[in-house]
This record gives C-alpha cells, structure tokens and sequence, in this order.
C-alpha cells in the first residue's frame, strides 16, 4: 500500500495540474512561422543564434515548437549525420507539412515528435540544447512544460529561449518575465544578449525546486 502511495504521489508531482497557471496573458498560437523566411535570412537571426550557441556536428537539439521548421532546416546540416534534430510541435498539421518538407530536402537526421501544452514528450537525457524560438509567449503551461523538460537534457544540456522584449499578448515575452518563470522551476540564467530580432537568454538546470513550492511570477 505504502510503495502504490508513493508511486501516485510521484505522478501527481510530474503532472501539470502540480503547477501553476501563467499570472499573465498567453498568445494565441495563429501560424506555424514567425515571420518570413528571407526576411529572417536577412537578419542573420538563425546563423547568429547557431552560432552564439555553439551547436556542432554530432550534437542532439531539440527544435520546441519546430512550426513550419525554420531552424529544423538549419540546424540539420549544422549537427550532420552523427547528430539529430528533434522537430516538436503540439500542433498534428504543423509536423506533417514539416515531415514532408524535411523529406522532400532529404533531410536524414530530424526526428518527429508530437508534444502537449505542459509535457514537450522528448526522450530522457538526450539533448544538448532545446530551442524556443518566437513561441515562448504561446506555451499556455509554461512551468509543467519547463520542468518535464529538464529531464530531457544532458547533464550540461541548456535551454535557449528568442523572443521579442514585449508583452505576450503582443507575441513577446518581457526580459524579467521570462528570467522569473524559468528561474521559478529550478533552471539558472547563463546569459541573455540581443539578437535581430529580440533577445536570446540561455538557462541551464539548477536544483530542481517540489512543484507544489513552485509560485506564478506576477504579470
């Protein structure tokens, strides 16, 4: 009886109903790309943003709200055959026109998967960056999402968040807003610097806080 308690009370710890609702206003998810791809080209968005990672042949990211697969498309011939990309979405239709993008670019080494509002259902241990890329603002369970994605890095993994400086509901996420909810679910701020377009902030895990102590930062 004692060992089936302890099991159902693991479970209500991972489930999203432990964690707080955002204390904020929350995006609506209204396509599967930010902006226009050439216009991004332009900027040099997705270039600076590999680069100032650091993401490198033989390495696992995950692509968080992949869409139409902007960065999947860039990342996979950065990472090269000995890595992977990890296109997610919560969204059936965005993943299958991406599956036939991705196959008609024959492209070997992105995989596919389907995630939820609070559970991004990627394989445990094994990624070495998780991209949120112009999406952060849409999660509708930001701290659940972020704690169940912990576990899905690798021990020097990191999560690496671009969004605009402005308001959710003006499809951007405010620079102390977006520090505060990742901080609250036990990650540590590495360094956040301006990009074209917004801002890319970098967390890495830090100790992992009970869900039950975790609190909505104010909006």
């Amino acid at each position: 009886m004692r060992i089936l308690l302890s099991v159902v009370l693991l479970a209500l710890c991972g489930s999203a109903s432990a964690f707080p609702l955002p204390d904020r206003q929350v995006a609506r998810i209204v396509s599967s790309g930010w902006d226009d791809e050439a216009s991004r080209d332009r900027s040099g968005e997705a270039a600076t943003v590999i680069r100032r990672l650091g993401i490198a042949p033989g390495q696992v990211v995950a692509d968080v709200g992949a869409g139409s697969g902007y960065y999947t498309v860039r990342l996979a011939p950065v990472v090269g055959p000995r890595g992977m990309v990890i296109a997610q979405d919560i969204v059936p239709r965005y993943l299958e026109q991406l599956k036939a993008r991705v196959s008609k670019a024959k492209l070997r080494n992105v995989r596919f998967v389907l995630g939820s509002p609070s559970d991004p259902r990627l394989p445990r241990g094994a990624i070495d960056t998780a991209l949120l890329i112009h999406m952060y603002h849409e999660i509708a369970q930001p701290y659940a999402l972020l704690y169940k994605l912990r576990a899905s890095l690798k021990p020097d993994g990191r999560v690496a968040i671009v969004d605009l400086d402005r308001p959710a509901e003006q499809h951007g996420m405010p620079q102390a807003m977006l520090v505060c909810e990742v901080r609250a679910v036990g990650y540590e701020l590495v360094s956040i610097d301006d990009v074209k377009p917004g801002y890319l902030a970098v967390f890495k895990r830090g100790a992992a806080p009970d869900p039950a102590s975790v609190k909505a930062c104010r909006g």
